[in-house]
């Protein structure tokens, strides 16, 4: 297909790239659920299979049965049933972190982050008629609910052990930001309004709050008590899950979920869509092509220094979609260049053609594993690729301009 710099993503190239995705999850699939793959497709035993790589490709899965059932809902309901038996904890409830090839448990720890994408899976799923995910979208909500919402300040919590015992010291954004996604999704599947109002809970408190109190550089880690820990991990500034300093990737992937939570309330604040726009600009301003070359460095100390400098697909992805949905929201052209910009560094450098992307790339922009080693699995990427082909994901929905609800409040 001929690649035109001014139209990176034209409908049928995200339609083909999309299949190729699910194409590649297929490689991943285990008998207790999706596997992490190294860069030639291939499972790796030593990973295991891990529930927020399961839980994340039966997302994807299920977003794709939508439009196209066979393989996809196969992999799905697959994915379901993965996670209604070898992931799950019967005797203490939850979800394990990890399950070996064998589907014994390795890592039984009980993390915010993997249950937030469990909720997620279970809610696209029952959204998109999987056989058994409205059972299993009953028990994630009441877990979700029972171990890891703390109601007086309106946050998860981040883990436990295995029979919810002991919790962590610790207090994590990215995992409250799963949540926020996990919560809209659960809004769109149920109806219930109340997820809405806890997504809006958590984004006040990160963003509106934090974020904006840091010009619009989010804290990524809090004490217990909700106090941020600037210096966290400076030691080991390269951790794949908690990296020391600020993640502009992050800020872009809020810039998006703000505008969903946005378009899920009756009345949303009007704070939601400055933001969006505010955590969008800061970061492309502090970490595109930061050092000279194209690209996202992946983290920034509180002076925006380059800490991680490699490039992620999933960050080039999430500008991408946050461009797409701010251009809706807005209506701006500058917002459309933007995504063209990044589709065409996505098309140049990541996409490889063999059914997925590069996962990390280095500061010259060559393949690297630094921080991410092989390709754990297609979540980022097919999300950005539904935005660009303006395919509709239940929970992802973005006003247009006109479009806000009277009464709306600018507090």
């Amino acid at each position: 297909m001929e690649w035109s710099a001014d139209e990176p993503a034209p409908l049928d190239w995200t339609r083909e790239q999309r299949s190729g995705l699910i194409d590649w999850a297929e490689r991943s699939r285990q008998e207790h659920g999706f596997a992490w793959l190294d860069d030639d497709g291939r499972p790796r035993a030593e990973q295991g299979v891990q529930t927020w790589i399961t839980a994340r490709t039966t997302h994807v899965a299920a977003l794709h049965s939508r439009e196209h059932a066979g393989a996809a809902a196969d992999l799905a309901e697959h994915g379901v049933r993965a996670l209604r038996t070898s992931l799950y904890d019967s005797e203490h409830g939850g979800w394990f972190s990890t399950v070996a090839f064998d589907g014994s448990p390795t890592d039984t720890d009980k993390a915010a982050y993997q249950h937030a994408f469990v909720l997620l899976a279970a809610a696209t799923a029952s959204g998109a008629g999987v056989p058994a995910a409205p059972d299993l979208l009953a028990e994630a909500t009441a877990t979700v609910v029972d171990r890891f919402w703390d109601a007086e300040p309106g946050r998860a919590v981040e883990s436990f052990d295995r029979a919810f015992t002991r919790g962590e010291d610790y207090r994590g954004a990215n995992s409250n930001m799963h949540m926020v996604e996990a919560f809209l999704a659960t809004r769109a599947a149920t109806g219930d309004h109340v997820w809405a109002l806890r997504a809006l809970g958590i984004a006040d408190f990160l963003i509106r709050r934090q974020a904006a109190a840091h010009g619009y550089r989010l804290p990524e880690h809090y004490t217990a008590e909700w106090e941020v820990l600037p210096d966290y991990n400076r030691d080991r500034p390269a951790d794949p899950f908690r990296p020391y300093g600020w993640t502009p990737g992050h800020s872009l992937e809020w810039a998006r979920l703000l505008l969903h939570v946005e378009a899920a309330l009756e009345e949303p604040p009007a704070w939601l869509l400055t933001a969006a726009e505010a955590l969008f600009s800061t970061a492309v301003e502090a970490a595109w092509a930061r050092d000279g070359a194209d690209g996202f460095c992946y983290t920034l100390d509180w002076d925006d220094e380059p800490v991680i400098r490699e490039r992620m697909h999933w960050v080039a992805t999430e500008a991408a979609a946050a461009a797409h949905a701010l251009h809706t929201r807005t209506g701006d052209s500058a917002y459309a260049d933007r995504a063209r910009t990044w589709w065409n560094h996505v098309r140049a450098r990541f996409v490889d053609g063999a059914e997925n992307w590069r996962h990390e790339l280095g500061p010259d922009n060559r393949p690297s594993a630094t921080v991410w080693s092989g390709r754990p699995d297609v979540y980022h990427a097919y999300t950005a690729l539904a935005f660009a082909a303006g395919t509709p994901i239940p929970g992802y929905e973005v006003l247009r301009p006109g479009d806000v609800p009277e009464g709306s409040t600018g507090t």
